[in-house]
C-alpha cells in the first residue's frame, strides 16, 4: 500500500513558538581603494592576454606533424558536417 503524501490522519504537529537569538553583525563594506586595484589586476591580465594570440602552439605543431605523417585522421562526413552546421550557425553540442 502506498501512503498518500500530506498530513496523516492522528499526527501531531509541534508549532511552538520558538525565541530566534539576533544576528551577527554585518561587517562594513570594502573600501574603493581595493576595488580599484581589482580594476587594475583585470586591466593587467587583459592586457597580457591580449598580446599574446588565443592559439596552442604545442596543439598546431601536433596536428602539423600527424598531417605530414599521414596519421591524421581524415572523416569527409565529419568534415561536411561541421560546414554545414558553420554555415547554418548551428553547434551540435547545444542541448535541444
Amino acid at each position: 500500500m502506498v501512503d498518500s503524501i500530506g498530513n496523516k490522519a492522528g499526527a501531531v504537529a509541534d508549532r511552538r513558538i520558538v525565541p530566534v537569538a539576533p544576528a551577527a553583525p554585518v561587517a562594513a563594506a570594502k573600501p574603493a581603494n581595493e576595488v580599484k586595484t581589482v580594476e587594475s589586476t583585470a586591466a593587467e591580465l587583459s592586457s597580457a592576454m591580449a598580446a599574446r594570440p588565443p592559439i596552442d602552439a604545442e596543439r598546431v605543431a601536433r596536428i602539423r606533424k600527424a598531417i605530414e605523417d599521414g596519421k591524421f585522421p581524415i572523416y569527409p562526413t565529419t568534415i561536411a558536417d561541421r560546414l554545414l552546421a558553420l554555415k547554418l550557425e548551428w553547434s551540435p553540442n547545444d542541448a535541444a
